[in-house]
């Protein structure tokens, strides 16, 4: 065999890889919206992806590492579309504070949420869900800064923003049960001509 075949292939069984990794984390993040913790099995994950088990488990070898993987991969294709997105508003503070709460309004933080609880009663969990929120949380935060042209040198600014964060979050969550829609718009609207005020 020729070196350069031999990298087609490796190229060709790395790209099989990612490709099975991609379709666990996709298939792991629709069955937390759909089925929630309890219903989202590495088995029933492993046929929604349509891998077999063996394949789920050489890449993620517990329940846990993949719903944190799933979600991370997720947060982080988020925030690089939450950036485009931003790029084609107006940068009035109301635009970016509608696209901040379009994103934590989204899947992902359905599916989120769903790891954050059961992760407050497993230990084993717990470890792996704490460094994903802690890395979440900053890369949120940095991102919010940018959107809103914040100086976070100035006095009050960098809770300012952080108090944004919170409230479209804390919006997200009452938006689980029902549809919240036109009282979340509401707020929204008020918040960021407060918003306006304070940076």
């Amino acid at each position: 065999m020729s070196t350069s075949t031999g990298q087609r292939e490796g190229r060709s069984q790395a790209d099989r890889s990612r490709e099975t990794r991609r379709k666990l984390m996709q298939a792991t993040v629709e069955c937390l919206v759909e089925r929630g913790w309890a219903g989202t099995t590495t088995t029933v994950v492993a046929e929604r992806a349509g891998v077999s088990r063996g394949a789920q488990l050489h890449h993620f070898r517990t329940r846990g590492e993949l719903v944190a993987a799933a979600v991370e991969h997720l947060g982080a294709e988020s925030v690089l579309d939450l950036k485009e997105r931003a790029r084609q508003v107006n940068g009035s503070t109301l635009a970016v504070v509608e696209l901040i709460a379009d994103f934590y309004a989204s899947d992902l933080f359905t599916a989120a949420l769903e790891l954050w609880v059961a992760a407050r009663t497993d230990p084993e969990l717990k470890t792996v869900v704490v460094p994903l929120e802690v890395r979440l949380g900053r890369e949120t935060h940095r991102l919010a800064v940018e959107l809103l042209n914040a100086d976070e040198a100035k006095p009050g600014v960098r809770e300012t923003v952080q108090l944004t964060l919170d409230l479209v979050r804390g919006l997200a969550l009452a938006n689980q049960l029902t549809d919240d829609g036109k009282r979340r718009s509401r707020i929204i609207r008020h918040w960021a001509r407060m918003l306006e005020d304070s940076l």
